[in-house]
């Protein structure tokens, strides 16, 4: 996997970035999801977890 910095605007001098994380598509066909779909997010113990919403 990826995780990829993606320039989202310039304020003030000041540039924001968006992430991207690249999961190969095995992984996606395992879990059964496909584009588009909605995903929940958290952090625990300093780890990722993400589910289908």
């Amino acid at each position: 996997m990826r995780l990829i910095p993606q320039k989202s605007r310039n304020y003030k001098d000041k540039a924001y970035y968006k992430y991207l994380i690249v999961v190969p598509s095995k992984l996606i066909q395992k879990l059964g999801w496909k584009g588009g779909e909605e995903l929940e997010a958290e952090v625990k113990d300093k780890k990722l977890i993400i589910e289908k919403d």
